[in-house]
């Protein structure tokens, strides 16, 4: 058989990541997922003042900036047990909702679909028709795209002065109260992304769209010409045409931290949400209640000081992030490996709308497991969601004018002591674990949505999601590999292919 070595260089995901596969007669049979670039946050926290980790940890992700900064107080309010009031708590998951939204939308209509120009589908009958919608900076989709994602981050300018790496939330609450201008101007924001979604992307409107409960209702819904000429519905039957539902299905179960804080009923001791959190157990098709001290991250094939003791995994909140680079190993990735319980999850849209109850996904799921579509059509499923709940905020915050956005900590109330903060940022489940020693920030660990999906092997070399879901994949041409281009992209890395490398070490540039 031909054997192929074939490394992928990556770029625009949660750090700099590179796919080395390796294919015996193009079907690939072994990969790795390699983190590539060394950020060192958690180092950077350390000894640091505890209030710090909201100016520095947003700058974690450029997309991500607002999930960062949620995940960060929420773990020190965990800490010095702090109540929040619920204006808020309102403010932050409005903010948090508009993040989502552009991520979803920039991601498959920026990032997913213009795969789909590629030259090699010239002769498809729907290739015209991608070209026309999806082509970079001339497709109809992709140009309204930039237009509308760059009004709706406008949300979180409004109340954080600034997007990304803004720092308009800390311990207590949030810096601006909702004031009615904000809210008109946020009000007309959702009114412009709610009708373009409804009339480009669904070609219905998000209440029909949200009734659909069945896989046998949205097939027959495909089959109308309204959704069928969307922008949804054409992504959906070019998926189809290429078998991306049956492929890139990697471990099946599921993990979410639940969508928004409850304003009501959050606080020390109750962790209530919007949007249920848990654990989707494949083996039993029960989703089981979350237990944060079920998470563990290995080291074993990752660029970092082993843990002393002979320690296989640890938990966030004993862990470190020491480098120790080893390039002439088995160690091949600035990434750790985290597990649930010591098994491979996923995390990301379609984790958080099956653990949450969507049923239409829970039925497409069963039937075909969590493939490249799936994953991809669950973001624009997730985006008519987070519309809504961001009206709903918006209402909830007028009907609430003048109610306090900040309550003052208490004198002596910022103690030693430990607190995590996790939410649903828009690739998936992210956590912050903070130990606070002496007035400094003894240990700081960050647990990427990117980290569970895209993690090396672990400590008894079982591989992660990414690498799992490579594992059969066909490549017609190893020099032009635009299959891995639709898997990978479909878990949102928010990433394109560039540089290949194969064992000849000819170099190869990737347009798709």
């Amino acid at each position: 058989m031909a054997r192929v070595e074939l490394n992928i260089s990556v770029n625009r995901s949660e750090g700099d990541l590179e796919i080395g596969v390796t294919l015996d007669d193009n079907v690939i049979v072994d990969a790795r997922t390699i983190g590539t670039m060394y950020r060192g946050f958690e180092q950077i926290m350390i000894g640091r003042a505890p209030r710090d980790a909201m100016v520095i940890t947003p700058r974690v992700c450029g997309i991500c900036g607002t999930a960062h900064l949620y995940c960060s107080v929420l773990a020190l309010e965990q800490a010095w047990q702090l109540p929040v009031p619920p204006q808020a708590t309102r403010i932050r998951n409005l903010c948090l909702t508009a993040e989502g939204i552009q991520s979803d939308i920039r991601q498959t209509f920026l990032f997913f679909v213009p795969d789909f120009v590629h030259e090699r589908y010239r002769d498809r009958p729907w290739y015209a028709e991608a070209v026309q919608a999806f082509a970079p900076f001339q497709g109809r989709v992709y140009r309204e795209t930039l237009a509308i994602t760059r009004q709706v981050v406008g949300i979180v300018a409004l109340f954080g002065g600034q997007w990304p790496h803004s720092s308009y939330m800390l311990p207590g609450g949030v810096v601006a109260p909702a004031e009615p201008k904000r809210l008109l101007a946020t009000r007309a924001i959702i009114d412009a992304a709610q009708t373009w979604v409804e009339e480009r992307l669904l070609g219905m409107p998000l209440d029909e769209w949200l009734a659909i409960d069945t896989a046998d209702a949205y097939f027959a819904a495909l089959e109308e010409s309204a959704h069928r000429d969307s922008a949804l519905g054409l992504m959906t039957r070019i998926c189809r045409s290429l078998d991306l539902h049956r492929q890139g299905r990697g471990t099946p179960h599921m993990l979410s931290f639940g969508g928004g804080c409850d304003p009501v009923r959050w606080g020390p001791g109750n962790a209530s949400r919007l949007w249920p959190s848990g654990v989707y157990n494949a083996v039993s098709g029960v989703v089981e209640e979350l237990d944060q001290g079920q998470i563990s991250e290995h080291v074993r094939h990752s660029w970092f000081r082993p843990y002393s003791g002979g320690e296989a995994s640890r938990h966030p909140f004993e862990g470190e992030t020491v480098p120790d680079y080893q390039p002439q190993s088995d160690r091949y990735s600035w990434a750790k490996a985290p597990r649930y319980a010591g098994r491979v999850m996923q995390t990301g849209p379609l984790a958080e709308l099956v653990i949450g109850g969507d049923k239409l996904l829970a039925d497409l799921n069963r039937r075909e497991g969590s493939g490249s579509w799936l994953r991809q059509f669950a973001r624009v499923r997730r985006l008519a969601y987070e519309l809504v709940q961001a009206r709903t905020t918006v209402d909830e915050l007028a009907g609430h004018l003048g109610e306090p956005h900040f309550v003052e900590p208490r004198p002596g109330s910022e103690v030693d002591g430990q607190g995590y903060g996790l939410v649903m940022a828009a690739r998936g489940a992210l956590g912050h674990w903070v130990s606070v020693r002496d007035g400094q920030i003894e240990r700081y660990q960050i647990v990427t949505p990117t980290a569970w999906n895209a993690s090396p092997r672990d400590s008894t070399g079982l591989k992660g999601h990414w690498e799992q879901s490579l594992i059969g994949l066909s490549v017609r041409d190893p020099d032009d590999p635009v299959e891995i281009g639709h898997l990978i992209r479909s878990h949102d890395p928010c990433l394109v292919c560039t540089v290949h490398m194969l064992g000849s070490g000819k170099r190869l540039h990737f347009d798709a």
